[in-house]
């Protein structure tokens, strides 16, 4: 298979997994022979004489759960008999109970389908010797630790247990606690370290700017093979939709495919049919591709350990790779915390002007004619009559006819194209620092929503719940979220209309209010639509009743007891953080 030495995360877990009673939390980056580190020792203890699983393997995803046992196949080539058997929703259970009856011994699952099984009564766990959770953190991420609670109840307790993750959060430990004996742990590098063969890369462009500056990325780099992720289903289907639609090869990889539609968007992506996968975190975790040359993030991720894994798709097995971020000046405090976890400076990227990606095609197309292999012999009956055709043009005008023929598309769609003007960091702090109020962008209209951070509204939410509330597309421009309510602009043709059919929706029972944004205090009349006094617009704080079903006594009486009438007692903020929304 290629392998002529072990990678450090297999010298050091191989010897240790090879004896007994021995439980082991190895902590090694994405890409570093995990998969081998534990399934060549587990598979040189099975017992091939006894057809009952030996050896449990627990991952996330339907795809890593095929990568996972297609891996144990080949390490198993020579061993005769052995039987390893995938176990994922979305593909038939009657066969999988066909095949368990006929017996195995190695199970790769996904918690979910193994516990459907095991209620099935079809899976019997009790010779179970050895018991790998790969991607743990993951799992805990989705949901899955009632499930691997009940998994783990019907495996003997004095079963071997193997966690392998690239990442080291809290959560971790009570697992550890929870399920393994004096675990021994053994760290490939630092913790949540990144692999320093990857280079990080920053854009910082305006939210309107991003898609621009993902086609210009792309186009940098005319042989990127790459993911790029994306924060949720409908994002992903976009922006996929927007890159077909645009000509690059590309498709989407989310929950909402089914099995047949996600095996088949894989297969074109491992034989480079597709140049770019537009996936969200879930989908892509564990898929089997190698040779990625870019990660792309569409903006940073929520979690430091999920940008960890985004990255960990380049760069694997000693390869160098690009994790590139296109972010908005309200992600920078992101980049700094993940530089101080993976313990590495980004790098500020000058985003590329149209001349210089024209270049850069330009020679690409170059080297593809200069290395292109030629077939003397199915050709050499056709050159004559295409060398009469072309007599007439010399080697330059030649030269130039194939380059238009490939390249006119882009430099025309360059020659016209504005230059992305990227965010000034520094000019942003300190327009932040000189004034809090932000006028609406030209084009747009500045709304109030009595919603906040408090709340648990968060960009994203916040664009679902216009979405919701609004039929039919509309233009979303900035958003500034406060702690007890926000802001954020619309399309100013839309403005009416937004602001109407939001006003009439509730969440949770509580009313929506949506009302025209003001400047400073003391500009404007203070007055809303129709004339009428309202509430709550002012930049410089909320001026109104928190909810609209409060009577007017009890917002006079908080008045009196405060000078913020908004203000809630320390448990009454705890109670509103913890409900999200």
């Amino acid at each position: 298979m290629g392998y002529e030495s072990p990678m450090p995360v297999q010298e050091e877990v191989i010897p240790f997994l090879l004896g007994e009673d021995n439980d082991v939390i190895a902590l090694a980056q994405t890409g570093t022979g995990k998969t081998a580190a534990f399934g060549l020792p587990v598979l040189q203890k099975i017992n091939v004489t006894t057809y009952q699983p030996q050896a449990l393997v627990l991952c996330p995803t339907r795809e890593l759960c095929l990568q996972i046992a297609d891996d144990l196949n080949d390490y198993s080539k020579y061993i005769d008999s052995l039987k390893v058997l995938p176990v994922y929703g979305g593909s038939s259970i009657e066969s999988q109970i066909k095949t368990l009856k006929r017996g195995v011994h190695v199970v790769v699952a996904t918690p979910g389908r193994l516990l459907d099984l095991m209620n099935r009564k079809t899976v019997d766990l009790s010779l179970v010797k050895n018991v790998i959770m790969d991607e743990a953190d993951e799992m805990l991420n989705m949901g899955f630790t009632d499930s691997i609670n009940a998994i783990l109840a019907e495996v003997p307790e004095n079963r071997n247990m193997l966690l392998f993750s690239a990442t080291m959060p809290k959560e971790i430990a009570a697992i550890t606690k929870k399920y393994m004996r004096n675990p021994k742990e053994i760290v490939i590098g630092n913790k949540n370290e990144g692999n320093k063969n990857i280079r990080d890369i920053y854009y910082m462009v305006r939210a309107q700017d991003k898609y621009l500056a993902l086609k210009r990325i792309a186009d940098f780099y005319p042989n990127i093979y790459g993911i790029i992720f994306c924060r949720t289903r409908k994002e992903t289907q976009e922006i996929a939709d927007k890159l077909i639609q645009d000509g690059y090869n590309a498709d989407s990889l989310h929950g909402e495919l089914s099995q047949a539609q996600r095996d088949y968007v894989m297969q074109k992506f491992r034989i480079k049919n597709l140049q770019l996968l537009v996936a969200t975190d879930v989908a892509a975790r564990g898929l089997d591709v190698d040779d990625l040359t870019h990660v792309v993030n569409y903006g940073l991720p929520d979690e430091v350990e999920s940008y960890t894994h985004r990255r960990g798709r380049t760069g694997r097995a000693g390869k160098t790779g690009i994790s590139i971020s296109i972010c908005h000046v309200k992600e920078k405090g992101k980049i700094r915390e993940i530089e101080r976890i993976i313990n590495k400076k980004f790098e500020k990227g000058e985003m590329p002007t149209g001349h210089a990606i024209c270049e850069k095609q330009l020679f690409n197309l170059v080297d593809q004619i200069e290395k292109v292999k030629v077939n003397e012999e199915e050709i050499a009956s056709l050159m004559p009559q295409i060398y009469r055709k072309l007599e007439w043009l010399d080697k330059e005008d030649i030269i130039k006819r194939v380059v238009s023929l490939e390249f006119n598309r882009m430099i025309d769609y360059y020659k016209d194209a504005d230059e992305i003007q990227q965010v000034d960091e520094r000019a942003a702090r300190g327009e932040r620092k000189e004034r809090r109020m932000h006028t609406a962008e030209e084009g747009y209209s500045r709304f109030f929503l009595n919603f906040g951070k408090a709340d648990g509204l968060y960009p994203n939410q916040l664009i679902e719940l216009v979405n919701k509330c609004v039929p039919g597309k509309v233009r979303i421009g900035k958003i500034d979220l406060r702690e007890n309510f926000s802001f954020f602009e619309v399309d100013e043709n839309e403005a009416r209309r937004v602001m109407d059919c939001m006003n009439g929706f509730e969440v949770d029972g509580r009313r929506i209010s949506v009302e025209p944004a003001q400047g400073k205090k003391g500009e404007g009349d203070g007055k809303g639509r129709n004339g009428k006094r309202s509430y709550g617009r002012s930049e410089n704080g909320y001026k109104g009743k928190r909810h609209s079903d409060r009577s007017d006594r009890t917002f006079r009486k908080e008045e009196r007891e405060s000078d913020r009438p908004w203000k809630r007692t320390a448990a009454a903020r705890e109670a509103r953080k913890k409900k999200r929304f």
